[in-house]
């Protein structure tokens, strides 16, 4: 087997287009010429490339709604997927409202309350009164991403401006924000600044019990509209919902999935998908649905979905949001809502200005619910928002320590979805029988849309150049798969004299990670073994800028997501056919390969090695978690997002997959 990819640095070298140096040694293998026109050869840019298409296909069937009954049923429909992605909402419990403090002002007053979301979950909230006997239309106030949540001066100014106005106001903390942090340090204080970033970390666990941060925020919303029908003031066939930002999408959720109600202005987040794709890309946890863009749920849905209820989409004409977009949202919305014979009741408020409520917006807002809920259309003049009597954050707390965890037997969303992870636990082991590999392995390929090993394409090669080093050289090659790949940059470390088995390494930083002169691949490599080292999807010449630190590619992951798909499904296919290639290369016998994975990579190497066992002889895992089990119930294990799969601990877990390959997992 000396002959082992013989001839490799015979090919004339390529005009590198990306520049991947470790000491001076360049070791990049994708050339210029491959990117078309200006195409990228990213795996992020791929996906968009699917993304559009399948936006394009929603489009059309959208356009050729023309009936009532042909809209409810899309409507219907979508909105079942719309839940059923979400992953359902748990029973309705007792609200158990409580009143822990009242501020008077002027021709209003604020009560501080806390209520339940679910037993032993806890929302906070501010409602703004207006004096008088009432009873009023009642509207939620969905927070952005600030740390003080209800307390922040717009969410305040929303408060205000709308109980002037005759109607009841309940701005609320959502989960991690305000007296709503879900990790807290020994002091009692929130462990995270980031608002953002803790809905991230709660998307992680979320994802494998098949819900996501955005289930909770929306049942949240569900449940300050209970709390807003319990009020005697309040009267329950007028409610509205309005919000900024991630309050904005939260309000287009909701305003989608309940008809209660019947008013709503989600302000700063309406776009279309094309438009936020080719602009800032995915967002935070919660503002990605799983599988939408391969469904066609598209944001204009969120308008459409509640036709021909008012909607006000209230956007900014700097908004990182892409204003064009919206505007996209309003014609795309208003055809549907035309349609109806009820075009009025949508529309669009665009303010000058950046991200952020603005004063125009604002106004506008408040006349849109003063129009449909109370049945005044007289315009809101403008307000400087310095006159607005804002309150300290301290006045407006609802708990005695400001924080939700520090009540006794508090449960955080880590602990709801611990909770549901061990019944999924309970549920596996009736439903599938002990040692039932077979049920395992097709449970594993509908999770993760792996294909059949005997269905993959079998991969080809390009040679890209050679680099020599003392005892060894690397050969530089790119391996080519049919279907939905994008090219896998790989390097062959190649000692003079080698074994006739080899080794396929992957790191999450990519081929050239552990590649330097004295790594960990060297040290194999002096043991007279070849070793093939790839860049999977999203890694290394093939990413879309550089990976978080603490969640990884998660851009990608989040775009692989909202297409139904999962990097640990996108890399299980690389792995599986970088092995193909690196046990059939030059040999009329396959190779035997050995595994060896880093990091989270070792999640994906893990299924291809149960799914084709026979192909590896060894599998080292370094790194790898212990369960998915334990990642979803834990804050300090969020960072395993990219090596997560939606839904999966419905029907396996990780151990499973060890029992598979046991004989082969080496030490």
């Amino acid at each position: 087997m000396r002959a082992f990819f013989i001839g490799l640095g015979l090919a004339a070298l390529w005009t590198l287009s990306v520049h991947e140096m470790v000491c001076g040694e360049d070791l990049t293998c994708l050339k210029t010429e491959e990117n078309g026109a200006g195409q990228s050869l990213s795996w992020y840019s791929h996906l968009k490339q699917q993304a559009h298409t399948s936006l394009g296909e929603r489009l059309r069937k959208v356009e050729a709604l023309k009936s009532a009954e042909q809209i409810s049923e899309y409507q219907k429909g979508l909105r079942e997927f719309f839940m059923e992605q979400l992953g359902g909402f748990p029973e309705r419990c007792p609200l158990d409202g409580q009143v822990t403090g009242t501020i008077k002002a002027t021709g209003y007053r604020i009560e501080n309350v806390i209520f339940n979301s679910q037993p032993q979950h806890h929302i906070t909230a501010n409602l703004y009164i207006p004096d008088g006997a009432g009873p009023f239309p009642g509207v939620i106030v969905s927070s952005g991403h600030s740390r003080t949540a209800k307390t922040a001066d717009y969410n305040q100014r929303f408060g205000i401006i709308l109980a002037q106005h005759g109607m009841f106001a309940l701005c609320y903390d959502p989960i991690g924000q305000g007296e709503r942090s879900q990790t807290l340090t020994a002091e009692g204080q929130p462990l995270v600044s980031g608002t953002v970033t803790e809905h991230f970390m709660v998307g992680t666990g979320s994802i494998l019990v098949g819900r996501n941060t955005a289930t909770y925020r929306v049942w949240d919303a569900m449940r300050a509209l209970d709390y807003l029908e319990s009020r005697a003031e309040v009267d329950a066939k007028r409610l509205g919902m309005t919000g900024c930002s991630g309050g904005g999408t939260l309000t287009s959720y909701t305003m989608a999935l309940d008809p209660r109600i019947k008013c709503a202005a989600p302000a700063c987040y309406l776009t279309t998908l094309d438009r936020l794709i080719d602009t800032s890309g995915p967002q935070d946890a919660e503002q990605n649905i799983f599988g939408q863009l391969a469904r066609g749920l598209d944001q204009p849905d969120y308008v459409i979905l509640r036709a021909p209820q008012p909607t006000l989409i209230s956007s900014t004409t700097n908004d990182f949001f892409d204003i064009g977009g919206s505007w996209e949202n309003l014609r795309q919305s208003k055809r549907i809502y035309a349609r109806l014979g009820a075009s009025e009741r949508v529309d669009l408020v665009e303010a000058d200005g950046a991200h952020g409520v603005q004063p125009a917006n604002l106004a506008a807002i408040a006349q849109w619910m003063q129009r449909w809920l109370v049945g005044k259309d007289a315009p809101v003049p403008v307000q400087e928002f310095a006159k607005f009597d804002i309150k300290s954050e301290k006045e407006l707390l609802c708990t005695q320590r400001g924080q939700v965890l520090l009540l006794p037997g508090e449960k955080s969303v880590y602990d709801l979805n611990a909770e549901l992870a061990q019944q999924l636990a309970a549920q596996r082991v009736s439903k599938r029988a002990a040692g039932d590999s077979t049920k395992l392995l097709a449970d594993v390929r509908a999770a993760t849309g792996v294909r059949a090993a005997d269905t993959l394409p079998k991969p080809t090669s390009n040679r890209a150049g050679k680099v020599e080093r003392k005892d060894y050289h690397i050969d530089k090659l790119v391996i080519h798969v049919d279907g939905p790949h994008v090219p896998l940059p790989a390097l062959t470390f190649h000692p003079k004299d080698p074994s006739e088995a080899a080794y396929l390494y992957l790191h999450d930083g990519g081929k050239a990670a552990d590649g330097a002169e004295g790594g960990p691949i060297e040290k194999i490599v002096q043991d007279g073994y070849v070793v093939v080292s790839v860049d999977l999807s999203g890694q290394g010449e093939t990413a879309d800028g550089k990976p978080d630190a603490s969640l990884g590619d998660w851009k990608s992951f989040y775009m692989a997501y909202l297409m139904g798909q999962s990097t640990v499904g996108r890399h299980t296919e690389d792995i599986l056919a970088a092995a193909d290639w690196v046990a059939n290369y030059q040999s009329k016998q396959p190779r035997e390969v050995h595994l060896i994975a880093n990091g989270r990579t070792c999640v994906a190497a893990l299924h291809a090695a149960a799914l084709n066992p026979t192909r590896f002889t060894t599998v080292k895992l370094n790194g790898a978690p212990e369960s998915w089990t334990t990642i979803a119930g834990s804050a300090k294990e969020a960072h395993w997002l990219t090596a997560t799969v939606h839904g999966a601990l419905r029907s396996y877990d990780l151990p499973d997959l060890m029992q598979v390959i046991a004989g082969k997992l080496a030490k």
